[in-house]
């Protein structure tokens, strides 16, 4: 059971920097956290691999107050992604017809569903993002709701007046990733008589 936790945990991260990738090859907007990480990325002039590992562990550090507790799955989450993101940017090209920027975008938000039911899956801990969410939740008393949809248009407005990408993409991945995650991960999910892993979130955010 050890080797399937890790098995998807990792391929969930590498799955999870790809899809990260596609969605910038197709060039038709990012998801929140991402339209920051790229606006970040291009006032810094380092690569958005390398800016979202230093968000992840700045966000990490914003856990302390919080009083939330980072598992395995939380670390390997702040490294993997970005390395994978690199990759993928490094081996896909950039799409310059509207079809096939459409067909890349759909490929990402799968890819992105599947990654997400698998490293969540697997209980390891949730990643960065995850657990800021839900410890300003637990914290605040408002809902997981209320706290993702606040953290989330703080940081896409940063991020697109940073020069970050909005556009289609960004509505269809907020539109679709909640459902899709809903419904594969049933079947990626670890039987509960697993321990789970303190502090672990359910929502599909890195």
């Amino acid at each position: 059971m050890m080797t399937r936790r890790l098995i998807q945990l990792f391929t969930g991260l590498a799955m999870y920097g790809i899809s990260l990738a596609m969605f910038i090859r197709a060039g038709l907007g990012l998801d929140p956290w991402d339209v920051f990480h790229q606006g970040t990325a291009n006032r810094t002039g380092l690569s958005i691999g390398l800016v979202v590992i230093i968000v992840s562990f700045l966000v990490l550090l914003l856990w302390i107050p919080l009083r939330q507790r980072p598992g395995f799955g939380t670390l390997c989450n702040a490294v993997l992604v970005g390395v994978f993101a690199d990759i993928g940017l490094a081996v896909i090209p950039a799409m310059s017809h509207l079809g096939g920027q459409i067909g890349m975008l759909a490929g990402a938000v799968l890819l992105n569903g599947v990654a997400s039911a698998c490293y969540i899956g697997a209980r390891f801990g949730p990643g960065a993002r995850d657990g800021l969410m839900t410890g300003l939740a637990r914290r605040t008393g408002w809902s997981v709701r209320l706290s993702r949809t606040l953290i989330e248009i703080t940081v896409l407005a940063i991020g697109w007046l940073l020069g970050g990408s909005v556009g289609v993409g960004t509505v269809v991945y907020a539109l679709a990733i909640g459902p899709l995650v809903q419904l594969l991960l049933p079947l990626f999910m670890v039987p509960a008589a697993v321990p789970e892993t303190a502090g672990e979130a359910p929502a599909p955010v890195r």
